[in-house]
């Protein structure tokens, strides 16, 4: 963190801060919209996220605010309706679920700093989220387990945001650890830690600088177009979600599904479900290679099958795929702008991003933002 968040607390509230929490973002590997199909995400958290410096007040009021936001709020101890379509709901929301489930919190002031490029598909809201739920769980000792926290954090997603999201963005951002992967089953959440070894190369994050408003895009259209082949599939087999099909399976009840966007839909989610148990295999196997491949694979897929790359996303990977020191790059998260990653050859960080951006300019008319990360650690009280 490049500023002093506990001196820009007292400068703004005029008293020191009781406690100090980190939480990071998170790029997702590979495994894309596939989880509200219950099926396989590869996640992993990484180095940028959300600071949140914390303090008692006697007023019983709690009070928000944000380093990257000039909105303050502040709601009384039954926070219990969104306050406008500020960042401050996804805060509001958690303390909501917690006093509606019977836990005594008293008043408090918050600052919140994130750098994570916001709206830019790094989970800047489940860092928030999940920043607060676990600042509020270690402060007031609520006796709440990680994953009490992370399906807290999506039913307010969920029910109080109003975005149809499946869990994966909360659980990575809870549960990474540094140097590891999740292999998370969206389904009955069991899970598995993949060793990454980048070992010549490093994670580059490429913010397109299209910001992308998910409630407001196509993302419930995608879910709606999801549940119609689910429909479709069970008028003559049983399943609870796509990712319980095999591509073969599929393609043998592929007739009932008449509309072709529809089957172009369901084709992506069961083979972007078979890249995630490839995935892992090669990083089990330290098969970089491999994985960088099947990243490309998974672009692919979301670009033509799933439509929801773009032509920012589309001009990134374009991109790496002719950079000789890029071994795999996709889009990451939701789409409709948002960010790509690669695994980019280590040495060649400023050659990447001149190159990148030259091309990124030509071709969209305005920069990139380009990030270097490693793969981080869940929630910490610092």
């Amino acid at each position: 963190m490049n500023i002093n968040l506990e001196e820009k607390f007292a400068g703004h509230y005029h008293k020191k801060a009781d406690a100090l929490y980190f939480t990071p973002g998170r790029v997702n590997l590979i495994g894309e919209h596939i989880d509200y199909n219950g099926g396989l995400v590869m996640p992993c958290a990484i180095t940028l996220g959300t600071w949140v410096a914390i303090a008692r007040n006697n007023d019983n009021k709690f009070r928000f605010k944000s380093l990257n936001f000039d909105i303050e709020t502040e709601v009384d101890n039954q926070p219990n309706a969104k306050n406008g379509s500020v960042w401050a709901n996804y805060p509001i929301g958690i303390l909501n679920e917690m006093i509606q489930d019977g836990k005594e919190i008293s008043g408090l002031d918050f600052l919140f700093y994130g750098n994570i490029p916001i709206g830019s598909g790094l989970s800047s809201s489940a860092s928030i989220e999940i920043a607060t739920a676990y600042a509020l769980n270690n402060f007031f000792n609520l006796g709440y387990q990680q994953l009490e926290l992370v399906k807290m954090a999506k039913r307010v997603e969920n029910d109080f945001i109003g975005l149809n999201s499946g869990i994966m963005d909360q659980f990575a951002v809870a549960f990474g650890e540094k140097d590891k992967a999740i292999v998370l089953d969206c389904e009955t959440l069991k899970y598995k830690l993949v060793d990454v070894y980048l070992g010549n190369y490093v994670l580059a994050i490429i913010n397109t600088n299209k910001p992308r408003e998910l409630a407001d895009s196509k993302y419930n259209e995608r879910v709606a177009e999801c549940q119609e082949a689910l429909r479709l599939l069970n008028t003559e087999i049983t399943l609870h979600n796509l990712c319980e099909l095999t591509a073969e399976k599929l393609a043998l009840h592929s007739h009932l599904i008449k509309d072709e966007v529809v089957l172009n839909r369901a084709t992506h989610v069961v083979k972007e479900n078979d890249r995630v148990h490839l995935a892992a295999k090669a990083l089990n196997g330290g098969n970089l290679e491999e994985f960088g491949r099947l990243m490309y694979a998974s672009h692919q897929s979301l670009r033509t099958l799933y439509e929801v790359s773009g032509k920012e996303l589309d001009a990134v990977v374009d991109f790496c795929t002719g950079y000789p020191h890029v071994i795999g790059a996709r889009m990451t998260g939701a789409g409709f702008g948002g960010c790509a990653i690669a695994l980019l050859e280590k040495g060649f960080e400023e050659d990447f991003a001149k190159h990148l951006t030259d091309y990124y300019v030509a071709q969209i008319g305005y920069p990139a933002a380009i990030y270097i990360s490693e793969i981080g650690s869940g929630p910490t009280k610092l």
